[in-house]
């Protein structure tokens, strides 16, 4: 039976010794993540729903893919997104009847497709990123260049070490 205490859907790591966790970083660590996890996923909705109305929010994160990755197999996307055939396949499909993707047989093998933006979402997609890097920009203002960089280099570390 797994301990799915940390919310995520996946086992709880074996923590260290309670020393280890209830170190003040650790405690702030969590209370942080939890703000920014709770604000990311009610901004997601935004942002999805910013692209086009009737997007699902859990599919937002599969369009900047694409936009950033550019054309990739659906097995790929899945993989990428941590979940499985039938929910990608799902997702894909109603990506599709919006426009907003489109498929193409892989050149390197006949059998799979290849899933990329159409035009439409490209555009879409790119429009609602440029805002929102501008709202960062904007209530950033403040920090020094250096400091968002430095963010930007931590956050990157941290999810690295959370596919493990």
């Amino acid at each position: 039976m797994h301990d799915d205490a940390n919310g995520g859907g996946e086992p709880a790591a074996s923590p260290g010794p309670a020393s280890d966790v209830e170190q003040p970083g650790f405690l702030a660590l969590e209370r942080e993540l939890t703000v920014l996890l709770r604000r990311a996923r009610a901004s997601q909705g935004e942002m999805a729903r910013a692209v086009h109305p009737d997007l699902e929010p859990s599919a937002y994160g599969l369009l900047v893919r694409l936009d950033e990755c550019g054309r990739q197999r659906a097995t790929e996307l899945a993989a990428y997104i941590g979940v499985g055939k039938a929910t990608m396949s799902r997702q894909l499909r109603a990506l599709e009847e919006l426009g907003l993707v489109g498929r193409e047989p892989d050149p390197a093998d006949g059998r799979a497709w290849l899933v990329a933006l159409t035009a439409e979402g490209q555009q879409r997609v790119s429009r609602v990123r440029e805002a929102r890097r501008a709202r960062y920009a904007g209530r950033l203002a403040d920090w020094d260049p250096a400091e968002v960089t430095e963010l930007a280099r931590l956050l990157n570390q941290l999810n690295r070490g959370m596919e493990k």
